[in-house]
């Protein structure tokens, strides 16, 4: 079955299960078995030597994982896909397959929290440069580009402000450079963007976040290029960040109502921030689907909805973060985002843990900034709970 032209929502269900399972089943099992035995040497062999298609060892492939990967492979246009036991594990198993001592990477300075850190401290360790720029600053972005790198690594919309970037501007650039393009593409999802349709050379998922979707697996995905993929899938034959069958099993589940999801995140997202921009106790709300957002024209080119999540910044700094969210009902004030329910927190306890107020300061981000992970509630109940709670502030 050909699903490289079906709808998304139907990739979403069918991609990686269009073959007949064992007895009948209707969904890919969970095969959680560390080996797989031959009956034979010769054909053990073809297999190993990889003249076969078949399964030696889960660390390298697994028949479970294999039909994630295939679903996301789908999903974004890839050629090859590999999956990873977390988000963190997809991204950092791909720059280190990727680069070696003297290589010079170009990114910006909005990337999430745990690949800032990777940027700033694990990288040079290995005499990897990071030139990290200004998000919104293309020029800045080509300049040094232009000086040679390679490997370009772009987010867009950012975690935890929103920011976007011409994915299409950049990754050209980053072509005529020489250099590898890698997107994260976590916050919007393939059903609101595809970046190797604009470019890139690899998309990254923390599909632990909305392709999951319900806050209950871990799981890192990296889809593009086939020859860029299968370098990074011998580093981590060797790292061994794989992914388990069974969390691999819940991916799958989470992704066949990814669309669905999505969907009413973004229309629910959308008329928060509409509620929250102009609100009296509103500093600033960033969300790429306002009029208002810096990014907007850019979001609305290259983005076919604009995501689940938004960020506002209060009057009255982090006591009034405290007081609104210890006044919420519908949700749940936790570290991660992109789930069924309602996730929200400051960025000095998500996204940005790890840095000091001073970095995140640099970055732009106050301690009067709330990360706001729009669920699959009824709108109507989310914005009369944050109504309740803006009394308390």
């Amino acid at each position: 079955m050909d699903l490289s032209k079906s709808k998304k929502g139907t990739a979403a269900v069918w991609a990686g299960e269009t073959e007949t399972f064992p007895h009948g089943s209707s969904t890919a099992p969970i095969f959680n078995t560390v080996t797989f035995a031959y009956e034979g040497l010769d054909d053990w062999y073809e297999v190993a030597k990889g003249n076969r298609e078949g399964h030696i060892y889960s660390r390298n492939t697994n028949p479970t994982v294999q039909a994630l990967e295939e679903k996301i492979r789908i999903l974004e246009g890839a050629e090859d896909a590999i999956a990873f036991s977390t988000g963190m594990a997809a991204i950092s198993n791909t720059l280190f397959a990727l680069l070696k001592p003297g290589d010079r990477v170009v990114s910006i300075k909005d990337s999430y929290g745990g690949t800032s850190k990777l940027f700033l401290e694990h990288l040079p360790k290995f005499n990897i440069e990071a030139a990290l720029c200004e998000t919104e600053d293309h020029e800045q972005l080509e300049r040094e580009i232009e000086k040679g790198c390679r490997l370009v690594y772009l987010e867009s919309p950012t975690n935890p402000t929103l920011k976007v970037i011409d994915l299409q501007r950049i990754a050209r650039a980053a072509r005529k450079a020489g250099a590898i393009t890698v997107v994260d593409n976590t916050f919007a999802t393939p059903i609101n963007q595809n970046p190797l349709a604009l470019g890139a050379n690899l998309v990254v998922h923390s599909a632990t976040k909305f392709l999951s979707g319900h806050s209950d697996t871990m799981c890192g995905l990296v889809c593009g290029e086939k020859e860029l993929v299968r370098e990074i899938f011998k580093y981590r034959e060797i790292n061994g960040a794989s992914l388990q069958p069974d969390a691999a099993y819940m991916a799958i589940r989470g992704m066949k109502t990814l669309e669905l999801r999505v969907q009413r995140q973004n229309e629910s997202a959308l008329q928060i921030a509409r509620y929250l921009h102009g609100h009296p106790k509103v500093d600033r709300v960033f969300y790429p689907g306002l009029e208002s957002h810096t990014g907007h024209d850019i979001a609305k080119r290259q983005m076919s909805g604009f995501g689940g999540m938004l960020s506002f910044e209060l009057k009255g700094g982090y006591e009034a973060v405290k007081r609104l969210l210890h006044n919420l009902t519908f949700v749940h004030l936790a570290a991660s985002l992109g789930s069924v329910s309602t996730l929200a927190g400051p960025p000095r306890t998500t996204s940005h843990v790890e840095l000091t107020e001073a970095q995140r300061r640099g970055l732009g981000i106050s301690e009067s900034l709330i990360r706001y992970s729009t669920g699959i509630e009824n709108v109507e109940d989310l914005i009369a709970d944050l109504e309740a709670g803006f009394k308390n502030v």
